[in-house]
C-alpha cells in the first residue's frame, strides 16, 4: 500500500484535522468505568486491590514483601545487558541532564527604597511518580526523559512504577536505566491500578504530588480521573510526525522518518506537506519499499492507512499554515532553508531542523525532553521540562511606610468590589489610636 497523496485545500484541511481529533483520549469514554472502577477498589483496598489487579493484567504474584525493588534486583539487571549499551545510556543520560540543567530557575526578590519587598520563591515538588509502561512496551529512553528533569529540578523523592512479567521481575533495561537516572524507589506496579496507587497512597507505595509518564489508554484515562488528588504531566495521545518538505528534500530519509513514527501504533499519524508533486511521489514510493522489509510492517501498514497522508501544497505558506493547524508532536523541516521556514513555526511539540535532524535523534540522544504535547495541544501546551517538577510562591512584603502610601487605593478597590472585610483589613493598620 502506498501512501495516499492528496491536494492540499481548505476542505482537505478541516477533513484531516477532525480526522486526526478521533485519536484523542478524550474520546475513549467506553473505558471509563473500568478505569474508576479500578481506581476506586484501589482507594478503598490499597495494597490488596493493587495485587489483584497486577495477577488478573500482568500473571505476577506480587505481594507486601516483593512489591518493592531491591539493590538485589537492580544489580542483576545490570548483569543482564550488554555493557556497551549501558555506556550508551550513560551518553544520552549526559545530554539529557545538560540540557535540563539550562531550564533550571531561581527564586528572586525585588527590594525597593519604599520598604517593598517582591519576589518569587521556587520550590522543588517533594515527591513525584513516574510510571513506565513494561513488558514488551519498554522504553528506557523514557525513564531516562521523565526521571532527569525531575532530579534537575531538587524533587525529593523520584517513586517509579512499571508493570512485572509473569515471573514477578522488572524488564532490566528499565532497571538500569532507573538506576542510572537516579529514581529513588521503584515498585512492581502497572496500568490504572499503579496510577491510583501513586494518587490515593497505599500501605506500600506511597502517594505523590506529581504523576508523570507515558501509558496506555487505561492509563492515560486514570491520570485525567486522579487529576486534583496530584498533579499530571498531561493526556498523552498516540505519536504523531509532520515533515515540511520542498523538492530539495531526499525522498528516502523523508520516508523512513515518517515510518519511524507510524511503527509505534495503528493510531500513530504520519503527515508530509509538500510543494513537490514529484517528491510527494517518491516519498510514498519509498515508503512502500521501506516496509515491507521492516519488522513491524504489519502496524506501520495499519497506521498509514489509518492516518497516513502526503498533502501537497500549492506554496510553502500553505504548508506552513496547516503545520500550525495541525500542531504535531514531532515538526521535522526539510527545505532549502529551514531556518526560514522555522521562524514561522508557531505551534510544534519539537522541531526538527535539517535531514539529518531525524526525529529519533531527539525520542534517545540529543537532549531535549522527547515527552510532548500531542493532539494539537501543542497551541498550548510545552515538552516536559524542569518547570513541570518546581512550584512558584509569590513574595509579598510591605512596611508600614510603603503600605502607607497606597492603602486609600486599595480600599477603594475593595470596596467598588463590596468586600468590606477586605477593605477593614486594610484601614484598621492606619486608625489613629
Amino acid at each position: 500500500m502506498k501512501l495516499r497523496i492528496l491536494h492540499l485545500d481548505e476542505e482537505t484541511r478541516r477533513s484531516l484535522l477532525k480526522e486526526l481529533l478521533k485519536r484523542s483520549p478524550n474520546h475513549y469514554g467506553k473505558y471509563e468505568q473500568s478505569v474508576n472502577e479500578i481506581l476506586n477498589e484501589v482507594n478503598l483496598r490499597g495494597d490488596e486491590a493493587v495485587f489483584e489487579y497486577t495477577k488478573k493484567f500482568d500473571k505476577a504474584v506480587i505481594d507486601a514483601s516483593n512489591v518493592r525493588v531491591t539493590p538485589k534486583e537492580i544489580e542483576e539487571a545490570y548483569r543482564l545487558i550488554d555493557d556497551s549499551f549501558i555506556e550508551v545510556i550513560r551518553r544520552a543520560l549526559h545530554n539529557i541532564r545538560s540540557y535540563h540543567e539550562k531550564q533550571r530557575q531561581t527564586s528572586w526578590f525585588d527590594s525597593r527604597m519604599d520598604g517593598t519587598i517582591l519576589g518569587q520563591k521556587v520550590t522543588p515538588l517533594q515527591s513525584v511518580g513516574v510510571y513506565v509502561p513494561g513488558g514488551k512496551a519498554a522504553y528506557p529512553s523514557s525513564v531516562l526523559m521523565n526521571i532527569v528533569p525531575a532530579k534537575v529540578a531538587g524533587v525529593e523523592k523520584i517513586i517509579m512504577t512499571t508493570p512485572p512479567e509473569e515471573d514477578g521481575k522488572v524488564t532490566p533495561t528499565t532497571l538500569v536505566a532507573a538506576n542510572e537516572a537516579g529514581a529513588d524507589m521503584i515498585y512492581k506496579a502497572g496500568g490504572a491500578q499503579a496510577v491510583g496507587a501513586l494518587a490515593y497512597g497505599t500501605q506500600s507505595i506511597p502517594k505523590v504530588d506529581k504523576i508523570v509518564g507515558p501509558g496506555n489508554i487505561y492509563v492515560a484515562l486514570a491520570k485525567r480521573a486522579v487529576y486534583g488528588h496530584v498533579s499530571i504531566d498531561a493526556i498523552a495521545g498516540p505519536s504523531e510526525i509532520l515533515v515540511i518538505a520542498d523538492e530539495t528534500a531526499n525522498p528516502r530519509f523523508v520516508a523512513a522518518d515518517l515510518l519511524s513514527q507510524a511503527e509505534h501504533d495503528e493510531l500513530a499519524s504520519a503527515i508530509l506537506v509538500t510543494t513537490s508533486q514529484k517528491l510527494a511521489e517518491e516519498v510514498s514510493r519509498e515508503a512502500e519499499k521501506f516496509t515491507s522489509r521492516l519488522s513491524r510492517s504489519e502496524i506501520i501498514r495499519k497506521s498509514l492507512d489509518n492516518y497516513g497522508y502526503i498533502l501537497v501544497a500549492d506554496t510553502m505558506e500553505e504548508a506552513i499554515e496547516t503545520a500550525n493547524e495541525i500542531a504535531s508532536e514531532h515538526l521535522e523541516i526539510q527545505t532549502a532553508d529551514p531556518y526560514d521556514v522555522m521562524t514561522k513555526i508557531r505551534n510544534a511539540g519539537a522541531i526538527f531542523i535539517g535531514e539529518y535532524s531525524s526525529e529519533p535523534l531527539g525520542d534517545y540522544f540529543a537532549g531535549p525532553n522527547h515527552v510532548l504535547p500531542t493532539n494539537g495541544t501543542a497551541k498550548f501546551f510545552s515538552p516536559l521540562s524542569v518547570d513541570d517538577f518546581v512550584k512558584k510562591s509569590s513574595i509579598i512584603s510591605y512596611s508600614r511606610e510603603a503600605l502607607l502610601r497606597h492603602h486609600k487605593d486599595i480600599e477603594y478597590f475593595a470596596e467598588a468590589e463590596q468586600l468590606t472585610a477586605h477593605a477593614n483589613s486594610i484601614r484598621v493598620r492606619f486608625e489613629e489610636t
